[in-house]
């Protein structure tokens, strides 16, 4: 299992230094099509959050002291999963639902 969580971890940090790289992109020469966050959203925030979540709640798991076996380690991944997801949805959202 710690293969999995290494990949979805590489996965969602390439995803997410993308995404920053295309938001910074899009800001300078003022195109706002390349803006991943207007392309893909607060759904498209969620996984990769989700993705950097879940590798690293696993990760941190697997390589605990207590000895924790498999099936806790995926358990505790995908609630830190869900725990990302939820939060980077809630992030920089205004009470109307859109991205500040």
């Amino acid at each position: 299992m710690i293969k999995i969580y290494a990949v979805v971890l590489v996965i969602g940090i390439v995803a997410l230094i993308a995404w920053i790289f295309l938001t910074v992109l899009a800001g300078n020469i003022d195109r706002p099509r390349l803006d991943p966050e207007h392309r893909f959203g607060i759904p498209g925030r969620r996984v990769v959050a989700a993705a950097v979540g879940f590798g690293m709640a696993g990760m941190s798991a697997e390589y605990s002291p207590l000895g924790i076996e498999w099936p806790l380690a995926l358990v505790l991944a995908v609630a830190g999963a869900a725990a990302a997801a939820w939060y980077s949805g809630r992030v920089g959202v205004e009470d109307g639902g859109e991205p500040v």
